[in-house]
């Protein structure tokens, strides 16, 4: 039998020290052959001509990755949701959760 590289433990130490924190409730995509662009922010209701709603998009967080950062990123974001579906239910994308949710406009 062939020996086997034997595996080193490596230890991982995250550093927060520059992080910023902020919400976003939508995300934009846009892509090129090398990278991946995601445009975190927020949709904000304004009046708009004739005062019809309107929905202003407010980027607060720009992430540009490569394609296998972002395949990684959808696995886990994937096994994140799975878990959180298994312990409360599943995401219903057609329903505003109750006093959640997108900001709405005055009457």
């Amino acid at each position: 039998m062939a020996d086997q590289p034997q595996q080193q433990q490596v230890q991982l130490r995250i550093d927060e020290s520059k992080m910023g924190t902020t919400y976003a409730n939508t995300i934009r995509t846009s892509t090129t052959n090398d990278e991946v662009v995601l445009d975190f922010g927020m949709n904000l209701p304004m009046p708009g001509q004739n005062n019809e709603p309107t929905l202003l998009f407010s980027v607060g967080s720009r992430v540009v990755m490569n394609w296998a950062g972002a395949k990684r990123l959808a696995i886990s974001l994937g096994q994140v949701v799975r878990q959180f579906e298994e312990r409360n239910g599943e995401i219903n994308l057609g329903q505003r959760p109750s006093g959640g949710g997108a900001p709405k406009l005055a009457n």
